[in-house]
């Protein structure tokens, strides 16, 4: 499962860009942030704002404190931020679920009123979303420098379409996976290993099992 770390320079911290309307209480996020602790590892994991440019700034503006070589990790629309960063600095990235095309994915969304579980804010969503989703739009992607996690019984977005959009790219497909990628903790491994770290799948179970006493029934969300 592709848990071997990567030849080169090693990451030298992980940014991890949570989906639409999440936040800092997903579990997902949470199992990145202990994984990373167990590896000494600098994190950055954002509570994002629901405008687009707002949420991509405040992204970039974390990678400074990570180092020269951070990995970016992104899950749903945080899986396009993150390709959005990983091609304007050339950096490495592991995607989960990514959102393609999220611009024509909230057009039937504009209006819809949304409350996010873990801030409280409520807002619409309005064109003005979608234009600088569609203007943040990557024009190329280099499938080199992806790891795709990709679940085949997605409810919201059809894994066929990126694995299609970047062909090439190493990916990981978990049979029967949801949207919300609930075996996280199983691909740990593999997503530090594509930062070039070592982090065992029995350390990735003991991380797994100390987050389910911590927050006994968490549903996961992005």
């Amino acid at each position: 499962m592709l848990s071997a770390p990567r030849g080169g320079e090693p990451a030298s911290g992980l940014l991890y860009l949570h989906g639409f309307n999440s936040g800092l209480g997903s579990p997902k996020l949470r199992l990145m942030v202990r994984a990373c602790e167990v590896l000494g590892l600098a994190c950055a994991a954002p509570q994002l704002p629901h405008r687009p440019e707002a949420a991509l700034a405040l992204a970039e503006e974390a990678l400074p404190a990570l180092g020269p070589r951070p990995l970016l990790v992104g899950s749903s629309l945080g899986g396009f931020l993150a390709s959005c960063l990983a091609e304007r600095h050339g950096l490495a990235a592991v995607l989960i679920n990514p959102a393609l095309r999220p611009a024509a994915l909230m057009a039937d969304w504009i209006g819809e009123r949304f409350v996010n579980e873990y801030t409280g804010e409520a807002f619409r969503l309005t064109a003005a979303h979608r234009e600088a989703l569609s203007a943040m739009t990557p024009e190329r992607l280099s499938p080199e420098r992806y790891l795709l996690l990709l679940g085949t019984a997605d409810e919201a977005l059809d894994c066929r379409e990126a694995f299609a959009a970047y062909r090439g790219a190493a990916t990981l497909l978990h049979p029967g996976g949801d949207h919300a990628f609930t075996a996280l903790a199983d691909y740990l491994p593999a997503i530090l290993a594509w930062g070039g770290h070592r982090l065992t799948p029995e350390t990735a179970r003991r991380i797994a099992e100390q987050e389910a006493l911590d927050w006994p029934g968490q549903t996961p969300l992005e």
